[in-house]
């Protein structure tokens, strides 16, 4: 039985083949747990924590502390973290947060129309 609050389409095995976990465009709270498994998942593949944002215009605060946490965890792996294509919206609002430094976003979304 499929949930609709599933983070990715399909079962939680779930990275793209490219080990990059996909966010959906609205990161709710109650995706939480589906987001923590899969980044384990991309914290396993490849030793990197790399994660495609190019859809995502809101994440909910226990989605942010589960980024925050594996911002940390990959910090003291020394293995790379990264948010890759966050649009201008999305890094705008993380940064009124003050969360867009800890995020690795600081400076991304100013060339971004």
């Amino acid at each position: 039985m499929d949930s609709p609050h599933k983070l990715l389409d399909g079962p939680m095995d779930g990275l793209e083949a490219d080990g990059r976990l996909r966010l959906p465009p609205n990161v709710t709270t109650l995706m939480a747990e589906d987001l923590r498994a899969g980044l384990v998942l991309a914290a396993d593949h490849e030793s990197a924590i790399l994660i495609n944002a190019s859809e995502t215009v809101n994440i909910g605060q226990a989605a942010l502390q589960l980024l925050i946490a594996a911002r940390q965890e990959a910090d003291r792996l020394n293995i790379p973290f990264e948010i890759e294509n966050a649009q201008a919206p999305l890094i705008a609002r993380l940064d009124a947060l003050g969360l867009a430094d800890i995020l690795g976003l600081t400076g991304k979304g100013e060339t971004m129309q």
